[in-house]
């Protein structure tokens, strides 16, 4: 909830709504000159105070007329009535771009689906995922469906990422691992982002964990290209260094406090060069896709094997989110000493 004094309340609740941070689904009540409206989590505490307003716990009633989006798109969707039952109640919505799927009994009505969708969510435009996240350069199997252009800017725990959703990839099921990554302490820090991407761990690293210097580096060009305007439209020029081009080729000299490796699928390949990296009494954050009966085991031998004759102390490992059956995404944190 956010609280106000009810004369500016409602200049920051249209400043709320701007940013896409109020819940419609609930009340805005009025308790003793001060008004609570009930927010989501696309604003940040900090970014509360900024506007003149205060988070606080509480439980706001909710609408009993509500209809819910998914609710509205099953009764306005032009599609026969037995498949709507198989309109997906999950998508993305990254600024003013709509990421779905959809099953292949609903492609042919794809294009007034998605205008369904568009207008119900308040999107500009809508990107069907055709597949999944493809090659070293980690490229999405995205088609525009609804609208012009799939360019946009969303902001996150009061970041803001500029991406090209048919073009890049942005993974909204590591919004709590961003999050870690921002509550973290790195003060004093130089931190190497391994597979920096448009910025998903650097960001957070740099605005919220106060990290002295971010080196984030990416391979694929077109991800670089945002990873450089993000870096810029967030005002972290002093702290982080892009660097385009393989991490292998990073400098050694064992200069890492911190070493991230935002990366699944090879992850393993990199390690040696993260023990590069890493200084003595550094934390690695190693992620990896491995079968949910393996972890951490397979993880942690992994690890051993390109220590060497260093030591290694596991801080912790934790499941990131599920990636396919029987196999999900883990990170493991672990301390270097040599």
């Amino acid at each position: 909830m956010a609280k106000v004094e009810k004369g500016r309340a409602e200049r920051i609740r249209l400043e709320l709504v701007r940013r896409g941070a109020v819940r419609i689904d609930f009340h805005i009540e009025e308790v003793a000159g001060q008004v609570l409206i009930p927010i989501n989590d696309m604003i940040s505490d900090s970014e509360l105070l900024a506007l003149g307003a205060e988070a606080v716990n509480g439980n706001a009633e909710a609408r009993r007329n509500y209809r819910a989006p998914y609710e509205e798109i099953v009764r306005e969707a032009v599609i026969p009535s037995d498949l709507k039952d198989r309109l997906p109640n999950k998508w993305e919505l990254l600024g003013d771009v709509l990421l779905i799927r959809l099953e292949p009994e609903l492609l042919p009505y794809k294009a007034g689906i998605a205008e369904t969708y568009a207008r119900t969510l308040h999107a500009r435009a809508v990107c069907l995922e055709t597949g999944g996240i493809t090659g070293v350069h980690r490229t999405p199997q995205v088609e525009v469906i609804f609208g012009v252009g799939s360019e946009t800017v969303h902001k996150e725990n009061g970041i803001l990422y500029k991406l090209d959703v048919a073009k890049v990839m942005f993974s909204s099921g590591n919004m709590e691992e961003k999050r870690r990554m921002a509550s973290l302490d790195c003060r004093g820090e130089t931190i190497a982002d391994m597979f920096a991407g448009i910025g998903y761990f650097s960001l957070p690293l740099a605005l919220h964990a106060k990290a002295k210097r971010v080196v984030a580096c990416e391979i694929n060009p077109l991800a670089f290209g945002y990873l450089v305007q993000n870096i810029e439209l967030n005002h972290l020029q002093e702290i982080i260094q892009p660097f385009l081009g393989d991490n292998r080729t990073l400098p050694c000299g064992h200069w890492a406090d911190r070493v991230l490796m935002g990366y699944v699928g090879t992850t393993e390949q990199f390690l040696p060069k993260a023990f590069e990296l890493v200084k003595n009494g550094g934390v690695v954050h190693y992620h990896m896709l491995c079968p949910i009966d393996e972890f951490p085991e397979r993880g942690v031998r992994q690890i051993l094997e390109s220590a060497g004759e260093m030591k290694i102390e596991v801080l912790r490992q934790e499941e990131v989110k599920s990636y396919a059956p029987a196999i999900s995404h883990y990170v493991i944190d672990f301390r270097v000493l040599f």
